[in-house]
């Protein structure tokens, strides 16, 4: 009897339980410290991604400005306007004397928030009034004023590296330019 009992304990102690399979069509229980190999990732679902737009949204660019307007993104525009990431509307200001607290309120009205707005105030760079540019960074908003030529291509470079950014734009009297040939070009 006691060597009918060794025998079995021998085969016992031999077999392994079964093992435990997770639901789905794994072969084994992956334990802590385990690497994968390259054939291992295929037994695992793979993660998929749906993004809800599936096109960049089209960036704003200055194609060119003259005396009575801008050309944006092949549109004209004409006067003075203020550029926001997606649109373009008319600024309602004649001079950089005409700029008031007020005249930027738009850009920060807008979610998500721009960070730098670019002020060009015609042919040359003119001051802004301080109680103005304050109230705009109190809001959390950058300010870069240069002169019209200047603004454009500044605002162009910032569109292109993907930074939310606004201008305000005042044509410069008596020039036209072309400072940036689209997209297409660069």
């Amino acid at each position: 009897m006691a060597a009918a009992a060794a025998v079995a304990w021998r085969c016992l102690s031999r077999a392994r339980p079964a093992a435990w399979r997770p639901r789905g069509d794994l072969p084994w229980v992956p334990r802590r410290g385990h690497r994968l190999s390259p054939s291992d990732d295929e037994l695992y679902q793979r993660t998929h991604i749906s993004l809800l737009q599936q096109e960049p949204s089209p960036s704003m660019y200055i194609d060119s400005y003259n005396r009575h307007g801008f050309v944006i993104n092949g549109s004209r525009v004409l006067g003075p306007c203020a550029l926001l990431p997606n649109s373009v509307v008319q600024w309602n200001v004649g001079s950089h004397q005409d700029i008031i607290e007020d005249s930027f309120s738009l850009f920060w009205m807008l979610e998500p928030r721009i960070e730098i707005v670019v002020v060009g105030t015609g042919n040359k760079m003119e001051r802004l009034n301080p109680q103005v540019l304050q109230a705009i960074r109190q809001r959390g908003i950058a300010v870069e004023v240069q002169d019209t030529p200047n603004a454009c291509a500044t605002f162009n470079f910032l569109s292109h590296e993907g930074r939310v950014t606004g201008a305000a734009l005042i044509p410069p009297p008596g020039e036209t330019s072309l400072t940036h040939l689209g997209p297409a070009a660069a």
